[in-house]
C-alpha cells in the first residue's frame, strides 16, 4: 500500500463498544519503522491500533488519555516478505478473565509468547469502535503499511476466534482463508475483500465501504494465491533498493550484485516478464544459487543463466552458451523456465529468441537440472555486470504491471492466473502457489 491507504468514520453508536473481532491478511513488502495495519484516527492520546513495530513484533494496543492501557506484543518476529500472514485481534473488556480481555491469532495459532503482556482492564472502552475515523494501511499520522492486504474484516459485538476467518487445508496442513466468513457483523462491521477495482468495497451487507487515499494498486497476489515477489532479503549489503511489492529493483551503480525471487522452481515450466527502464548494462535470467557476494555477477555463478543487455550473450559460469538480441532501456525480456527439459528461453518484446518455440519444446538451451544446483531450486533473478551503472528492474509476476504502469494486454496462462503483456508459452504458467502445486511437482 506504500503511502496509500483506506478510511472510513464508523459509526458512534456500535452494537458493543467494549468486544469485537479484527482479521486481515497480509504480505510484507518492507522493513521500516513501525507501520500500522488497523488504527482509528481518535488522536495519538486515544487510539487502538494493530500494528508491525520496527522490530518487526505483532503490536495490539489501546491507548486512554496519553496512556497506553492495554499491550500486547509478540516475541515472535515477522519478517517473511513471501508469504501471507492471518493476524486476528480480538477485544473482549468485559470478559471476567483478564487473559482473554485481548487475545492474537497468527495463522490459526493463539499467540502466548509476549515481549510486552498489559492487559485490559474489566470494561475498557475501545475509541477504534467509537464514532472515529477507522483506517486500514495508516496511523494516525502516517506510519503507512508497505505490502499487500486481502480479506479485512471488521465484527462489531462479537468475539470470534481465528477459526471463523480461516482453515487448515487437511491434504497441505496450511491455514488458508474462509472467503466467506460465517459471523454477525454488528452495526460497525465490514468485510473487505480489496478484490476489485474499489478495494473499499465492504460486503458483510452493512454498505461500510472505505475511502481510498492515494491510488492502491489491485493485484493479482493474494493470501488464496500468492504470487512470487523478488527478494528484498537475499540483497547483499543492501545493495538494491526493492519497491512497488519488491517487483521494482533499483541497482547499486558500486556492485555488480543480483537479486532473486522469493519462490524457487523445482520442477515443472514457468514465466514471468520484466521491463528494463535504465540503459542496457543489464543481465536478467535465472538462479540456482543466492548473490553470496558484492562482486558476484549473475552470469558468472556456475548455477546461473543470465541474458546480457548490451551484447545480447547469454552466459552460465563465465561461458557464453549463445548470442541474440541486445536490449535496453522499455525493453520486455520474457523467461521461460523449463525444469522437467532442463530448458531456458528468453524473449525479448515477445518473440523468442534464437528461433526457440518453448511451447514446442524446440531450441532454447540446456541447464543443470535443478535438482543438482545450489538451491535445488531456480529462481528468477536480475542485476547489473558494469559495477558502475545503476539499472532498473520492473518484473511482471503475473501481477500486470511493470513497477506502477499496467500491462498494455491481459495474458493469463492456461489455468487462467496472471495478466502478462505478451502471451505465456503453451504448458507453461505463472509462479504462484496454485500453480506450484498443480504444475510444480
Amino acid at each position: 500500500m506504500a503511502t496509500t491507504f483506506l478510511s472510513k468514520t464508523l459509526s458512534a453508536s456500535p452494537t458493543d463498544n467494549n468486544k469485537w473481532t479484527f482479521s486481515c491478511w497480509f504480505k510484507r513488502t518492507g522493513f521500516e519503522t513501525q507501520t500500522l495495519i488497523y488504527s482509528n484516527d481518535g488522536s495519538t492520546s486515544n487510539v487502538t491500533e494493530v500494528a508491525i513495530s520496527d522490530a518487526a513484533k505483532i503490536v495490539f494496543q489501546n491507548k486512554v488519555g496519553g496512556t497506553t492501557t492495554m499491550n500486547l506484543t509478540t516475541n515472535r518476529l515477522f519478517r517473511d516478505v513471501g508469504a501471507f500472514y492471518h493476524v486476528v485481534a480480538v477485544f473482549d473488556s468485559s470478559n471476567a478473565t483478564e487473559a482473554d480481555r485481548q487475545i492474537i491469532y497468527i495463522n490459526g495459532v493463539r499467540e502466548t509468547s509476549f515481549a510486552t503482556n498489559n492487559p485490559a482492564s474489566l470494561n475498557e472502552v475501545s475509541t477504534i469502535n467509537s464514532g472515529n475515523v477507522a483506517k486500514i494501511g495508516k496511523g494516525n499520522t502516517s506510519e503507512y503499511f508497505n505490502g499487500l492486504m486481502s480479506y479485512t474484516a471488521f465484527v462489531d459485538g462479537t468475539a470470534y476466534d481465528a477459526s471463523y476467518f480461516g482453515e487448515t487445508n487437511a491434504a497441505t496442513g496450511i491455514w488458508t482463508i474462509k472467503t466467506s466468513p460465517s459471523v454477525t457483523y454488528g452495526n460497525n462491521g465490514f468485510f473487505l475483500k480489496m478484490d476489485t477495482s474499489s478495494p473499499g468495497s465492504d460486503t458483510s451487507g452493512n454498505n461500510n465501504t472505505f475511502t481510498a487515499s492515494g491510488t492502491p494498486t489491485l493485484a493479482q497476489d493474494n493470501a488464496s494465491n500468492n504470487l512470487v515477489t523478488m527478494n528484498p532479503l537475499d540483497n547483499y549489503r543492501a545493495a538494491s533498493t526493492f519497491s512497488n511489492g519488491n517487483n521494482t529493483i533499483v541497482s547499486n551503480a558500486s556492485n555488480n550484485t543480483y537479486n532473486t525471487s522469493t519462490i524457487g522452481i523445482a520442477s515443472g515450466k514457468f514465466y514471468s516478464e520484466v521491463k528494463v527502464n535504465t540503459n542496457n548494462d543489464n543481465v536478467v535470467g535465472i538462479a540456482g544459487q543466492f548473490s553470496g557476494s558484492s562482486t558476484a555477477k549473475l552470469e558468472d555463478g556456475a548455477n546461473n543463466y543470465g541474458y546480457v543487455g548490451y551484447d545480447g550473450t547469454v552466459m552460465n559460469n563465465g561461458s557464453t552458451l549463445a548470442t541474440y538480441g541486445t536490449y535496453t532501456t522499455g525493453d520486455i525480456i520474457g523467461i521461460a523456465v523449463d525444469c522437467t527439459n532442463n530448458k531456458f528461453y528468453v524473449s525479448k518484446n515477445g518473440v523468442f529468441q534464437g528461433s526457440a518455440d518453448p511451447s514446442n519444446n524446440t531450441g532454447g538451451l540446456s541447464i543443470t537440472a535443478a535438482a543438482s544446483v545450489v538451491n535445488n531450486v531456480y529462481m528468477f533473478a536480475g542485476g547489473e555486470n558494469s559495477g558502475a551503472r545503476t539499472v532498473t528492474h520492473n518484473w511482471n509476476f503475473g501481477n500486470g504491471f511493470f513497477g506502477v504502469t499496467a500491462v498494455a494486454s491481459s495474458n493469463a496462462d492456461a489455468a487462467g492466473h496472471g495478466l502478462f503483456e505478451y502471451a505465456v508459452p503453451t504448458g507453461f504458467y505463472t509462479l504462484n502457489t496454485k500453480n506450484l502445486n498443480t504444475y510444480g511437482g
